[in-house]
């Protein structure tokens, strides 16, 4: 069993539907279901993935994101052992608040792979984290 987490983008895909890169999350997640692979997530995800459908006044589609969210993966809060991650990756001015406190909540959880549709992240050193990649070199 690894533990595997997911960035916002992943999330995205699986429920608005993306074409391919949907069908590319989907055989992902039962592959992990299949292996009893562990799914990680920040509460920053769940905001993320609430604000179009807040915006919207979409008040049903929140609360089913919210739900599929918990029932699906592990929530890792954003706390003070974050925090000091968080300080440490953003060290590196390249690498984007948003995307600092995911990594952030991830090294914390001490994750076994990072996976993001950003490929700025994917070649990336963080603590704790023992590989990032990007959706298109996920093995599967």
């Amino acid at each position: 069993m690894s533990r595997i987490f997911w960035d916002t983008n992943l999330f995205i895909y699986l429920f608005e539907g993306y074409g391919e890169l949907s069908g590319k999350v989907q055989v992902l997640r039962k592959r992990m279901l299949e292996r009893g692979d562990q799914l990680l997530t920040s509460t920053l995800t769940l905001g993320e993935l609430l604000v179009k459908p807040t915006e919207n006044g979409a008040s049903e589609l929140c609360q089913r994101y919210e739900n599929a969210l918990s029932a699906s993966a592990v929530l890792i809060p954003f706390d003070a052992k974050a925090a000091v991650q968080y300080a440490r990756i953003r060290c590196d001015r390249s690498i984007r608040p948003p995307d600092a406190i995911q990594l952030a909540c991830a090294s914390a959880a001490q994750v076994d792979l990072f996976i993001t549709n950003d490929e700025r992240l994917h070649s990336k050193q963080v603590e704790g984290i023992q590989f990032i990649v990007s959706l298109q070199g996920v093995p599967l």
